[in-house]
């Protein structure tokens, strides 16, 4: 089991008792915004999805790292910061990064504290070599997470997603183990 920690948030893997904090996480309209595509619409979407997030938590070659994140002081839930292993290559594994927040706690760093200390497990605990992510041009708080946390900016994808009834701009950025390293 995961459980990291950073001054003000705890990160850790999901639990059985969190069901219902998982499905508002991810029903929310506004949080999930800009992931409409993994975004919860019933309550048996969400019981079929959680349950896969904690049968994975048992294999011995975990696919998701998605962390329930939550306040230290109060533990009242935060959002989700993590990633999903798309290949386990010779020099480590590939993943691709994402995360969602209530927007009460937009603004406020969160988010680049919380995934700046995954990406840190990532790199030093997990042999991950190369972090992928992206967001919408016009999701700047994102996109700012990632240039905070040290991510370099690879693509501009014009008019690449349809998204709320248009196309739309995507941002790719990555991350190496090595340019962690460096940092």
């Amino acid at each position: 089991m995961i459980y990291l920690e950073t001054k003000r948030l705890i990160l850790r893997d999901y639990r059985a008792d969190d069901f219902d904090d998982y499905y508002r996480l991810k029903s929310d309209a506004r949080t999930m915004y800009y992931l409409q595509d993994i975004q919860l619409h019933s309550k048996e979407e969400a019981y079929e999805d959680f349950h896969t997030v904690l049968e994975d938590l048992s294999q011995p070659y975990r696919k998701f790292y998605f962390l329930h994140i939550e306040l230290k002081d109060t533990h009242e839930q935060v959002g989700s910061v993590g990633y999903t292993v798309t290949d386990n290559t010779p020099v480590g594994k590939m993943v691709g990064a994402g995360y969602f927040i209530y927007p009460k706690f937009w603004g406020k760093g969160y988010m680049t504290e919380a995934f700046g200390r995954v990406l840190a497990f990532a790199f030093s605990e997990n042999n991950v070599y190369r972090v992928s992510t992206g967001c919408l041009a016009e999701n700047i708080g994102s996109e700012r997470v990632m240039q905070k946390c040290g991510l370099i900016q690879e693509a501009e994808h014009i008019d690449y997603e349809w998204h709320d009834g248009k196309m739309k701009t995507r941002l790719e950025y990555r991350l190496l183990s090595r340019e962690w390293g460096e940092r």
